[in-house]
């Protein structure tokens, strides 16, 4: 059954970046941090990276994220999604108008401009036919950035979510969460290293 995960790396104090984000400055001042884990020889870092990306049928993402992935100082063979751990997952990006030109061309690009719930659908698909053709379960994740990712939790299209709770404070920057509806989450999994807390939680649909 495919699935449809949020998965992002946080401060201690809610940011997904620190400030200053940009294309020319991914992670924002300091945001580098976040993703420490990410390139650590820790083996629970590691099975975090590669069974995440093993999952991924389908990849989510707002166009600012985009926008830094594919801007010339984003994605490489060393840094792209899951580098080195699996095959390229189908990539859907969320946005008003595509780009006029694609750097990243050797990566599978669908841009949706009617909005994330149909991003979303368009993801589940790709995600169902890849679990098909793999025979296995593969599931849509959502990397991001933070507002697509609370987007689509208060819009009730989120499964689960994985935080990857990184040890240190940035005092500014995008944050994840800025309101919506409270939500209730189901703690299925607490692991600690040296780098960051792996957290995953089941996310409950809100009764109306």
């Amino acid at each position: 059954m495919t699935r449809i995960i949020a998965d992002i790396s946080v401060s201690l104090d809610g940011f997904v970046t620190g400030p200053d984000p940009g294309p020319d400055n991914g992670l924002g001042t300091g945001g580098e941090a976040l993703h420490t884990w990410a390139f650590s020889d820790d083996p629970d870092d590691r099975r975090f990276l590669r069974e995440g990306t093993a999952r991924s049928g389908a990849v989510v993402l707002g166009r600012h994220l985009f926008d830094v992935v594919d801007g010339p100082n984003g994605w490489d063979d060393k840094t792209g999604y899951g580098a080195g751990e699996v095959g390229k997952p189908a990539f859907v990006v969320v946005t008003s108008s595509p780009p006029e030109s694609v750097r990243l061309t050797d990566l599978d690009w669908t841009f949706v401009t009617t909005g994330l719930p149909d991003a979303v659908t368009v993801a589940r698909q790709r995600a169902e036919a890849a679990s098909s053709d793999s025979g296995k379960d593969l599931d849509v994740v959502l990397m991001g950035g933070g507002a697509t990712i609370g987007s689509a939790i208060d819009a009730g299209l989120v499964d689960a979510l994985t935080l990857h709770l990184a040890p240190v404070v940035l005092g500014a920057g995008t944050p994840l969460f800025t309101g919506g509806a409270p939500r209730t989450l189901v703690q299925r999994n607490v692991t600690s290293t040296s780098t960051a807390t792996h957290l995953t939680y089941d996310v409950l649909p809100v009764i109306r």
